[in-house]
């Protein structure tokens, strides 16, 4: 099966997906050794990877680069988060080829206008985009895709802007019917109150995905138990890089031994394994076999 259609199956099948968040293709392999169900390449880790705000700054070509590498690492299926599609209609026709071509299995767009801003910014500015316009942009994208296991998730601001649950309610039931897959509902309130209300007056039948960052104490439990069928944890590899390197960079520039500090580093054979140096290795050692079997060498 392709990555998207065991996205799709997987969906379908287990109670809940828990999808790990990535900004480069290391972090990607180590959300799929941790058995992740899928990986996340989230525009707002990738953006700070480049230490540049998450507010549009950055191309289509840099995210997709970066998602890119995700898919050619992993076996696990990518979950590209695609902010507001990159532009209009037609750019969210190209953005699917493009992401779809490179084995990425599901893209995700919100419903705000361009350019955007994190939607957990203090005072942030979280203006949404008619309805109409943003139906447009889900029927482009499904009108582009070649493969119909290839996911398309829309994701609702309505809350995180202010403009209340029945806009909420209305916006994710137009853009079902459009034909998105399954409905991103987010939320920077601390608690996930608002989000249970949402998908308990949710009478639509796309899976319901949900990022607790803000809420962060709901249980897994709670969230199947609502039917919400798709956890993601975007952006806790990226806080916690940031932190650990911090930390060893404050300690590293006092100490006289890097020794000192080496039981806060993982080890070069932990590295080693995740890029499969051993493999290599072993592939040389085939080859020469064969050559020697050719008589290419005595």
């Amino acid at each position: 099966m392709s990555k998207s259609e065991v996205l799709r199956k997987d969906l379908e099948s287990k109670s809940i997906l828990k999808v790990g968040g990535a900004f480069d293709a290391m972090s990607a392999k180590l959300v799929e050794n941790s058995g992740f169900d899928a990986v996340w390449a989230g525009s707002f880790a990738i953006s700070a990877t480049h230490a540049l705000p998450d507010a549009s700054i950055l191309t289509m070509t840099e995210f997709f680069d970066a998602a890119s590498s995700m898919s050619s690492t992993c076996e696990i299926p990518i979950i590209a988060d695609c902010d507001t599609g990159y532009g209009g209609p037609s750019n969210v026709r190209h953005m699917v080829q493009k992401y779809e071509s490179a084995g990425i299995s599901s893209i995700c767009i919100e419903d705000k206008t361009f350019p955007k801003q994190n939607s957990l910014l203090e005072n942030g500015k979280n203006d949404l985009l008619s309805q109409k316009e943003f139906v447009a942009k889900i029927l482009a994208a499904k009108e582009s895709r070649n493969d119909k296991n290839f996911i398309i998730i829309a994701r609702v601001e309505a809350l995180i802007s202010g403009a209340g649950m029945n806009e909420a309610l209305n916006r994710a039931t137009a853009y079902e019917k459009a034909g998105a897959d399954a409905i991103l509902i987010h939320s920077k309130q601390k608690t996930p109150d608002e989000i249970f209300e949402f998908t308990d007056s949710w009478k639509g039948s796309a899976p319901i995905v949900v990022v607790p960052t803000t809420y962060d104490s709901v249980k897994i439990s709670e969230l199947e138990s609502h039917k919400i069928k798709m956890v993601i944890y975007a952006n806790q590899t990226l806080r916690v890089a940031h932190m650990a390197m911090t930390r060893l960079l404050e300690d590293m520039i006092k100490v006289d031994h890097i020794s000192d500090i080496k039981d806060k580093m993982s080890t070069m054979q932990d590295i080693f394994d995740l890029q499969e140096m051993y493999d290599i290795k072993n592939k040389e050692k085939k080859l020469e076999e064969e050559l020697k079997k050719l008589g290419y060498i005595n």
